[in-house]
């Protein structure tokens, strides 16, 4: 077989790949519109009807394109950090990301209670790129820099802004505004305030033009600038996209773990480690991923719903044991 049957054969298990995956978010979305208490028709949505209409416009196409959203963005957010990291283990939810966005909730709700949501993202904003970039920092000093070692620092970190951001939820008695954070709910998600997830699609965009600088800062600093590379331009630009993308989702979703950490390991297991060419996968599979987990947590002891975040925690952490023990062997 010469190069150009074999690159004509790699195409086309892409493209089968991706097509695959796009049938997939298809059904998906359409069992995720079609679920719930409400009896909705979609032959009645087409053809008009007042109540069908009323159902999909405010409730039902919301909550699928904030799932969509939800899945590709926090995806993308792990991608992005395990090139930048080239770690494999290293996520919004394993970099103490999350958490520092709950930190800037805590304090824009002791704050800036009566401030909109944009008011809310931009502080969780400024409060989590400075957790992440401290985060970057740390990794730069630690001299043994092992696969598990990067994530655990990480946590560990996490877990400290955690215990600062309960202080002062119980100090100033907002422990259950606080708490309403700490899972995932697509449950409240109706027209009007899930819109700002929409800021979530440039990022997708930027992320696509520097796929290839992010490749190449990945492979350390004093290789990237040999190349001509901005390294630290670089990777700031990466930290203020995980950043923003995260603080998006958690002060509209709430935190969700697992999705960054397991989405971009099975696309390279499957696709490689070429960023340009798997992120479209990578936001695909994701968004499948919450769809998924999303529908199950909604008929598993259907009319009532469980959280997302627990349903994803408990799959995804199965996942992530297969991932480990696979690459163990």
């Amino acid at each position: 077989m010469n190069r150009q049957q074999v690159n004509r054969h790699k195409y086309l298990n892409l493209s089968w790949f991706r097509i695959t995956l796009i049938l997939l978010l298809l059904i998906f979305s359409f069992l995720s519109l079609s679920t719930g208490v409400q009896n909705f028709s979609f032959l009645g949505f087409l053809t008009g009807n007042s109540d069908d209409s009323f159902i999909a416009l405010v409730s039902r196409i919301p909550r699928t394109l904030s799932i969509i959203i939800t899945g590709a963005g926090l995806s993308m957010a792990g991608l992005i950090m395990q090139t930048i990291t080239n770690n494999k283990f290293v996520s919004p939810s394993t970099a103490g990301t999350m958490e520092w966005c709950r930190l800037g909730v805590c304090i824009s709700i002791l704050f800036a209670a009566g401030r909109n949501t944009m008011s809310k993202v931009l502080l969780a904003f400024v409060i989590s790129l400075l957790g992440t970039f401290l985060f970057m920092t740390l990794l730069q000093r630690i001299k043994l820099k092992n696969a598990f070692i990067v994530p655990l620092v990480g946590m560990m970190m996490g877990n400290v802004v955690s215990a600062i951001t309960t202080f002062f939820a119980y100090k100033y008695d907002i422990i259950q505004n606080i708490s309403s954070w700490l899972q995932g709910n697509f449950s409240l998600i109706i027209k009007g305030n899930y819109e700002i997830l929409y800021l979530g699609i440039p990022c997708l965009i930027i992320t696509y033009l520097y796929a290839h600088k992010f490749t190449i800062a990945g492979m350390g600093e004093s290789f990237a600038t040999s190349l001509g590379l901005k390294h630290k331009q670089v990777v700031m630009i990466g930290l203020v996209i995980v950043a923003f993308m995260t603080s998006l989702i958690v002060v509209t979703i709430g935190s969700i773990s697992f999705v960054g950490l397991i989405i971009p390991n099975l696309i390279s297991m499957f696709r490689g480690d070429n960023l340009k060419g798997t992120l479209l996968d990578t936001s695909i599979l994701g968004a499948v991923f919450v769809l998924v987990c999303d529908l199950i947590g909604r008929t598993l002891i259907y009319p009532y719903e469980i959280n997302v975040s627990v349903v994803i925690s408990v799959i995804g952490s199965l996942v992530f044991v297969a991932i480990l023990f696979k690459k163990h062997r």
